[in-house]
C-alpha cells in the first residue's frame, strides 16, 4: 500500500477507531471511495474498549480482531496500526500486541497489527532513536512497520500533551533519523511541520509543508536520490486541502484522521437526540419512544456520518480508486 501511495504520488486516511461501529463506519466509507485504507487504534481507545479491566492490550486486539473479520466483506485492503505509544505505555500496549502477532505467526496465522507507532517525541533524540531502532529491528521479524516521531506535534489529542508544539523537525534531525534507521527495515516517520493535533479554524496554524521537502533534500543530498522518508501527517483535520497536496508532494503517504471524524460520528447522534429529545426521555412519566433511543437507530446515523467524512477524505488524499486489490486483477 505505502509504496503505491509513494509511486502514485497519494496518501491514505488513518482512521482513529474505537467502537466496532466506528470500524464499520470507516471501512463502509473507504469501499464506497474504493480506496484502501487504515484503521488505527490510540492506547485511550483500547483501554475505551477493554471496559474496567486495566487491560489495553486486550482492547486493541478486540477491535483488531473485529475489523479483521469485517474487512473481509469488502473489495479493499485494510492495515491495522496503533498509533502514538508512549515510552511508558510500552510493556503495557505495545510489546503485548508484537508478542500477540508474534505467537500468530508462529501459529501459521497471519498479522493481528501491520504497523505500530512508537512516540518517542518527548525523549531525548538520541535516546529516541536508540529505543526506535531496539524496536524496529524486532519488528521487521514479523513485517511490522514501525511508525516512529521526531520534533513534538503537539496539540490536545494526546492527555498529557500541550497546546502548543516545540517547533519543526529540523533537517538535521531528519538527517539522524535516517542515519540510524536506514537499512533497518520499513518504517514510517511522522515529523513535526507546524501540524497540531485537534482540530482548528482554517489558517491558524503555521502549517509548514515545505518543512518535509527541505528534510527530503537533505537526505538526498547526502544518500543519494533514492533516499528519502514516507511521512504520515499528524494533525490533518481541518487542514487546507492545499497544504495537505503539497505535504503529499513531500513524501505523505498517511494521514491520521480523529477530530474530525469523532465530530462526524457524534453531529448525528446530536441531531436524532435533539429532534427526538422528548420521545428519547421518559418524561413526565411517559413510556418515551424505543425507537428514539435505541442505539441501533442513532449509532447507524453515527456510522454514516462517519462514513461520508472518510469518503471526503479519500477525495482530498487523491487515494479514491486505488486499491492494490484492483491493480492485481
Amino acid at each position: 500500500m505505502l509504496d503505491t501511495a509513494r509511486r502514485e504520488n497519494f496518501a491514505f486516511p488513518a482512521i482513529n477507531v474505537s467502537t466496532v461501529t466506528a470500524v464499520n463506519g470507516a471501512l463502509k466509507g473507504l469501499a464506497e471511495a474504493g480506496s484502501d485504507g487504515i484503521l488505527q487504534i490510540l492506547p485511550c481507545a483500547a483501554e475505551f474498549a477493554c471496559g474496567d479491566t486495566d487491560t489495553p492490550a486486550v482492547g486493541a486486539i478486540v477491535l483488531a480482531e473485529a475489523a479483521h473479520r469485517l474487512a473481509r466483506q469488502y473489495d479493499i485492503v485494510v492495515g491495522l496500526h496503533t498509533d502514538h505509544c508512549l515510552p511508558e505505555q510500552m510493556d503495557s500496549f505495545l510489546i503485548p500486541l508484537i508478542e500477540e502477532t508474534e505467537k500468530r505467526r508462529s501459529l501459521g496465522l497471519g498479522n493481528l497489527f501491520n504497523s505500530h507507532m512508537f512516540d518517542g517525541s518527548r525523549l531525548p533524540l538520541e535516546e529516541n532513536i536508540a529505543l526506535s531502532k531496539q524496536l524496529l529491528k524486532r519488528c521487521v521479524q514479523s513485517d511490522i512497520i514501525l511508525e516512529i516521531e521526531a520534533g513534538v506535534v503537539g496539540g490536545n489529542e494526546i492527555e498529557g500533551d500541550p497546546e502548543t508544539a516545540d517547533g519543526v523537525t529540523t533537517p538535521e534531525e531528519m538527517l539522524e533519523v535516517y542515519k540510524a534507521l536506514q537499512g533497518e527495515g520499513q518504517y514510517l516517520f511522522a515529523a513535526a511541520f507546524g501540524n497540531l493535533h485537534g482540530s482548528y479554524k482554517s489558517g491558524t496554524l503555521n502549517i509548514q509543508p515545505e518543512v518535509l521537502r527541505r528534510g527530503q533534500k537533505a537526505v538526498r543530498k547526502k544518500y543519494g536520490k533514492e533516499a528519502g522518508f514516507d511521512f504520515v501527517f499528524h494533525g490533518g483535520s481541518s487542514s487546507p486541502i492545499g497544504q495537505i497536496r503539497e505535504a503529499i508532494g513531500n513524501g505523505v503517504v498517511k494521514m491520521n484522521l480523529d477530530s474530525d471524524t469523532l465530530y462526524a460520528f457524534t453531529r448525528p447522534v446530536a441531531m436524532h437526540l435533539f429532534k427526538h429529545f422528548d420521545e428519547a426521555l421518559r418524561l413526565d412519566g411517559e413510556m418515551g419512544i424505543k425507537s428514539a433511543y435505541d442505539p441501533q437507530i442513532y449509532l447507524r446515523k453515527a456510522a454514516d456520518g462517519l462514513s461520508e467524512r472518510v469518503k471526503e477524505a479519500c477525495d482530498t488524499l487523491m487515494c479514491g480508486g486505488h486499491s492494490i486489490l484492483r491493480e492485481k486483477e
